[in-house]
């Protein structure tokens, strides 16, 4: 209360605001529980501000107790581990192409990974499908 008086006696603007923080750190590839979270008041740009659209995530980097939670520090579960041996399709134009592939990174569904076709040994690029295949697009 005393904060919003001072602001209307100095003619600031203050914006009362809600950010969603973890109630623990929580390290790189944890999945976010709702337990795991709090709303706390204060205003932050580009973190989010309700719990439902962090619950369910998974850590991307490492979330500090208290610390508002960035747009860019969360992201899809990952189902497709480094190193894991993952099938590739690549379709174009009537052409369709199977074969099997090593994920050179980690990725949820919609994620643009870096993968190595074993026959070739090429490298390509691809967005992890929600079945856990890759779809190849470079």
């Amino acid at each position: 209360m005393i904060r919003w008086v001072l602001a209307f006696l100095l003619g600031a603007q203050m914006v009362a605001a809600d950010v969603v923080t973890p109630t623990r750190t929580l390290r790189p590839g944890t999945l976010i529980t709702v337990q795991d979270l709090t709303i706390r008041d204060g205003a932050h740009d580009g973190a989010f501000d309700r719990i439902t659209d962090v619950a369910g995530q998974e850590a991307r980097v490492a979330l500090y107790a208290g610390r508002p939670i960035a747009f860019d520090a969360i992201g899809p579960p990952a189902i497709v581990n480094r190193n894991q041996i993952v099938p590739l399709s690549f379709r174009t134009s009537g052409l369709s192409i199977t074969t099997e592939g090593r994920a050179m990174e980690r990725g949820g569904v919609g994620d643009r990974i870096r993968i190595m076709n074993l026959q070739s040994r090429a490298t390509l690029f691809g967005l992890v499908q929600a079945d856990g295949t890759i779809k190849v697009t470079q």
